[in-house]
């Protein structure tokens, strides 16, 4: 209670993590099968409540991560989505939350802990297909992670967050196709990305894991933005499908 007689108001506050990957030609999220209420039994992002209020939010989304999926939240990229707090949107109290929004290349089978049951790679377009049914308002959330993500990979280089460590042009365009839904033109991609400096670097190696003659490898490079950008053509549906 403060001195006018205002009373502070009780809210939680708690962090979710949406975790995209392309994994099987798709685009896919991370979701945990929620073991407690409310929503139990129903598929949820990863997340939870602050441990203490000494916790920060970063450390608190990295250790849910871990806990609840196995995910080594080092090899990720992470960063702040977007705060939600409608009233009314977890049943048991008013309860804020920071969603972080996570990049992963290549990621492994999760393993579920915490008040995760289960834990699995499901593709963006089941998530948000009208039948499936999700915790709070958790679909609200992926539809705009997966916004964010469309955005982020015109100006910057993230996309090569999707990728190995050691990639080909034809792979990486392959994250630009799934992740916008659309089929670009190999050789203007080409042209485009190898012509923004610091975004590839030649590793001098080349592979033909894409069968064909041998293409040249590269790795990420120093580079954060893209100068030009790569406007993608008019947004697709949210379910990542064109």
């Amino acid at each position: 209670m403060t001195d006018n007689g205002w009373k502070i108001p009780e809210i939680a506050v708690a962090v979710d993590l949406a975790v995209l990957t392309v994994r099987d030609d798709a685009l896919q999220i991370m979701l945990v099968e929620r073991g407690v209420e409310p929503f139990r039994g129903m598929q949820a992002l990863p997340g939870g409540f602050l441990s203490d209020v000494a916790e920060s939010l970063d450390a608190a989304a990295e250790r849910e991560l871990a806990e609840e999926t196995g995910l080594d939240p080092s090899a990720l990229h992470l960063e702040q989505l977007h705060t939600y707090g409608t009233p009314g949107r977890d049943p048991r109290q008013r309860v804020v939350t920071i969603c972080y929004l996570a990049f992963a290349p290549d990621p492994p089978a999760p393993v579920a802990g915490g008040d995760a049951r289960a834990a699995s790679w499901v593709p963006v377009a089941t998530a948000l297909h009208p039948g499936t049914r999700l915790a709070f308002d958790h679909g609200e959330i992926i539809r705009d992670a997966v916004e964010r993500a469309r955005n982020k990979i015109e100006y910057t280089t993230l996309a090569a967050a999707f990728c190995p460590p050691e990639f080909t042009v034809a792979e990486l365009r392959r994250v630009y196709e799934v992740v916008w839904g659309e089929l670009l033109d190999p050789r203007n991609f080409h042209r485009k990305v190898t012509g923004v400096a610091g975004f590839l670097v030649p590793t001098g190696g080349r592979t033909t894991r894409q069968g064909g003659r041998p293409a040249a490898l590269y790795r990420r490079g120093p580079a954060h933005l893209l100068h030009p950008a790569m406007p993608r053509s008019p947004a697709p549906d949210a379910t990542g499908t064109s």
